[in-house]
C-alpha cells in the first residue's frame, strides 16, 4: 500500500515539515534579537565610554532692549549645556509668544549655530511684538494696558548616537501696550515782557494714560502760538506721572511777541491764544526705559503776569 494512502503517515510528515520551518523562524528570530542586542549593547558601551548625553536648556532671563509706540523688541536668554565630548549642532529654534492662550508672534531660526564641547552658553533669542498686528487681531487688547504673556522656545539639537532631540524651554510674565501721553499747555506766564524779547514759563499738564507709571527725564518740545513757533528744547526734567494720573511741568522759553502781529494784542489782554505743541518725553517704566510722543494741535492756552508786572497772580493751581 502507497504511503499516500495512508492518511496518518502524510499527516505525520505535513506536521515534521511546519516543525522544522518553526523551528528554522524562530533560529532566525532569535538571531536577529541577538544582532538587534548587541548592537543596542555596542550603542550604549559607546554612550557609556564617550560620554555622550542629552543636553540641558533653561531660560535665564527676559530683556527688552527697546520698546515704544509700535513694537517691543524682546531678547530671551537660554542657558545650554553640552556635556557631550564633541560640539553639536543647533538645528533649528522655534518660539511662539502667546497670551491666554492666544498668539502674538511665532517663528523659526534655521541653523542656529554650535554647542561647544563640555561647555554652557547663552543663547540669545530675538523676537520683535508689533503693536498694530496685536490690536487688530485682538481688539479687546487696549492701548495703556498690560497683558501677561507666555514665551515657548523648542531648541532642535543633533547628538551622536541619540539622534535629533527638542529641549523645551518656557517662561511668563508681562508686557505693556504703551500708549501715547496727553498734553495741555494750561498757561504761559510772563516773567519779562516786551515786544523785542519776553521770558516765559510754559505750564505743561502731562497725563499718562497707561496702567503703569512713567518716570520722566527729559523733554524736547517745540511750541507755536497763532501759528507762529516761538521756539523749543530739549531739558533735563524729572517727575514721577502716576499710572493714569497727571503731572505738570514748566518750561523756560524766550519769544518776540512783535513777531505776532496782531495776535500780540490778544497776548496783552489775556485772551485765549491757540497753540500747538509737538515733542517727546524720555521716561523710565517698570518694563525699561521709553521715548514717547506728545503732541496736541488746535488747543487754547491763557497768559499771565507776574504781580509785580502788574498781573494777577491768582492761578487756580492744582
Amino acid at each position: 500500500m502507497a504511503s499516500s494512502d495512508n492518511p496518518e503517515i502524510v499527516e505525520r510528515a505535513i506536521k515534521e515539515k511546519e516543525e522544522k520551518e518553526d523551528k528554522k523562524d524562530e533560529q532566525k528570530g532569535g538571531f536577529l534579537e541577538k544582532v538587534k542586542d548587541f548592537i543596542q549593547d555596542i550603542g550604549e558601551k559607546i554612550e557609556e565610554t564617550i560620554g555622550f548625553g542629552k543636553p540641558t536648556a533653561d531660560v535665564t532671563g527676559i530683556h527688552i532692549p527697546s520698546i515704544n509706540l509700535e513694537k517691543a523688541d524682546i531678547v530671551v536668554d537660554v542657558l545650554v549645556k553640552n556635556p557631550n565630548p564633541i560640539p553639536i549642532p543647533l538645528v533649528d529654534i522655534n518660539y511662539l509668544v502667546e497670551s491666554e492662550g492666544r498668539k502674538l508672534v511665532s517663528g523659526l531660526i534655521p541653523d542656529a549655530g554650535t554647542l561647544h564641547a563640555h561647555g554652557s552658553e547663552t543663547v540669545k533669542i530675538p523676537l520683535t511684538l508689533i503693536y498694530d498686528d496685536i490690536k487688530s487681531t485682538y481688539d479687546d487688547i487696549k492701548p495703556g494696558s498690560i497683558i501677561p504673556y507666555r514665551i515657548k522656545v523648542d531648541l532642535i539639537v543633533d547628538v551622536p548616537v541619540l539622534g535629533r532631540l527638542t529641549l523645551p524651554v518656557e517662561k511668563t510674565g508681562e508686557i505693556p501696550i504703551p500708549y501715547k501721553p496727553d498734553v495741555d499747555l494750561e498757561k504761559i506766564r510772563f516773567q519779562r515782557f516786551s515786544f523785542e524779547e519776553t521770558v516765559a514759563l510754559l505750564h505743561l499738564k502731562i497725563e499718562n494714560k497707561n496702567d503703569f507709571e512713567l518716570g520722566l527725564n527729559t523733554l524736547d518740545y517745540e511750541v507755536w502760538l497763532s501759528d507762529v513757533s516761538i521756539g523749543g528744547a530739549e531739558l533735563q526734567k524729572s517727575a514721577k506721572i502716576d499710572k493714569n494720573g497727571m503731572s505738570y511741568v514748566d518750561i523756560p522759553i524766550t519769544f518776540r511777541p512783535k513777531d505776532f502781529g496782531s495776535a500780540v494784542w490778544d497776548m496783552i489782554r489775556g485772551k485765549g491764544t491757540g497753540y500747538t505743541i509737538k515733542g517727546h518725553i524720555n521716561v523710565d517704566t517698570p518694563f525699561g526705559a521709553m521715548k514717547l510722543p506728545i503732541s496736541k494741535e488746535g488747543g487754547t492756552t491763557r497768559f499771565k503776569k507776574n504781580k509785580e508786572d502788574g498781573g494777577d497772580d491768582d492761578d487756580d493751581e492744582e
